[in-house]
């Protein structure tokens, strides 16, 4: 069974993503289920992978596409991998259907 790109926490949500740094512009790409059955969401930044500017770039753009302030957004795992796990603070039902309406689901 797949796990989803999203779970919620009580008072936050975790979401796993696939950063592709230098991407040309800032777009998510919808959602993909990797080799290994985990889904993720697929997002590029414009942003070149030095000193953590993609991170940067990357919870700038979700903040603003899910309407939240940037520091709801954090970033909890992959510092340095494509792969990344973002805890976002606040209401899971509200976080999960801005989220859907993102990603046209």
């Amino acid at each position: 069974m797949a796990n989803p790109a999203l779970t919620a926490h009580g008072d936050h949500v975790r979401l796993t993503v696939r950063l592709t740094p230098n991407g040309g512009r800032d777009a998510i790409d919808g959602v993909e289920a990797a080799a290994d059955g985990e889904e993720h969401l697929k997002v590029r930044v414009s942003a070149v992978p030095e000193k953590g500017k993609a991170n940067q770039a990357l919870i700038a753009f979700l903040a603003k596409k899910l309407g939240l302030a940037k520091s709801k957004l954090s970033l909890i795992s992959g510092d340095t991998q494509r792969k990344k796990i973002l805890r976002i603070d606040g209401d899971p039902e509200d976080i999960f259907r801005r989220l859907a309406e993102l990603v046209g689901q």
